[in-house]
């Protein structure tokens, strides 16, 4: 059975947080560069313009990084989109129609019709010999379909090449944007002790600029990497679901492909053999000619027929397959478009502030 991936469920950015694990020695590099800020702030008159500029520097540390991770993840939600048939032009939309025209064809050649009425495609002769012309008909359709399947599956490869090129990409993002939020956390911890070393000697007011100018941005900033690293790694999945419904749908092409070869085939096969059969029953005697009719109408049709039915079976199974494919997806859709908004919020105020 073909199964769609989970839904992505919403990143909270708590829990984003802790997606990127950083290496021991980036965060002893982290600590050092946020005890050396610390210590010139420290040093600095907590009234004097120089105090002030290195405070400021805090509402601007990792802008431009923050503004290219948002770039990245609107982006992202393009994908998805094109995904979900939006778009028309994406590898998924485009394999899932040539599977559409497969069933429909397919459908023009079950053989049912040769065990009932006689079927509009039939034009005097045997059933199986109007069979067998139909399906000459339509050869060059089923050539058509069975190439553009072929070429679907390498779009969906290429696809998934192109989606793992991007998830590296956006994990290095990712990965920067954890370690702004690992400095700010530091920061963070290291002026609350300074605003306590303050007010136990007696300098509430020193600590009050402190607490005002510097630790206010801090964690006014590490919310804003906090928040765009929940879009990221949002999108992150986003991807990594579109990539597995490919792998999905590479395997489904693989057996509607194998599956209907082996039916067309047993289709020619049973046409000719029965149809030949038939012939040289036919200069033997009546007797035999009638078990001729017998043998046609029973096993043969019968075991073409049980082909067919593999057939539409897995064109049932892709059809489910793609239908709860775009549902999830549309899950996840929404689930990104939410994470855009809350980071959009946080990057207009920043460009605004």
């Amino acid at each position: 059975m073909l199964t769609p991936p989970d839904v992505v469920v919403l990143v909270e950015v708590d829990q984003a947080a802790g997606a990127i694990v950083l290496e021991s020695h980036k965060r002893v590099e982290l600590s050092n560069k946020a005890a050396t800020f610390i210590g010139e702030l420290s040093s600095l008159d907590v009234r004097s313009p120089a105090f002030a500029r290195k405070a400021e520097s805090i509402s601007s540390m990792g802008a431009g990084d923050l503004r290219a991770a948002a770039a990245v993840a609107g982006r992202l939600l393009d994908r998805p989109a094109a995904a979900m048939g939006q778009g028309g032009a994406d590898a998924q939309t485009r394999v899932a129609t040539t599977l559409f025209d497969l069933r429909t064809t397919v459908t023009e050649l079950d053989p049912q019709h040769l065990a009932g009425a006689k079927p509009r495609w039939f034009r005097g002769g045997s059933p199986v010999e109007g069979y067998f012309a139909r399906y000459q008909s339509l050869q060059v359709r089923l050539d058509s379909i069975i190439t553009s399947l072929g070429t679907g599956q390498d779009e969906l490869r290429k696809d998934n090449a192109v989606i793992e090129t991007e998830k590296a990409n956006l994990r290095t993002t990712m990965g920067k944007l954890a370690e702004y939020n690992e400095l700010t956390a530091i920061l963070d911890a290291a002026l609350t002790a300074r605003i306590a070393e303050l007010e136990a000697a007696g300098r509430s007011q020193d600590a009050d600029v402190v607490r005002g100018e510097a630790l206010f941005p801090v964690r006014q900033r590490r919310q804003d990497f906090m928040t765009q690293l929940a879009v990221n790694v949002q999108g992150y999945l986003a991807l990594d679901l579109l990539r597995r419904n490919n792998i999905e749908l590479i395997k489904g092409v693989d057996r509607a492909q194998s599956t209907t070869v082996v039916a067309l085939r047993t289709a020619v096969l049973v046409a000719q053999a029965l149809t030949r059969q038939k012939l040289v029953l036919d200069k033997v005697s009546a007797l035999n000619t009638v078990a001729a009719d017998v043998v046609q109408s029973a096993s043969g049709v019968a075991d073409l027929q049980a082909a067919f039915d593999r057939v539409f079976a897995t064109m049932d199974d892709l059809d489910t397959f793609h239908a709860q494919a775009i549902d999830s997806m549309a899950q996840t859709v929404n689930a990104l478009e939410g994470q855009l908004a809350r980071a959009k919020r946080h990057l207009e105020r920043e460009i605004s502030g």
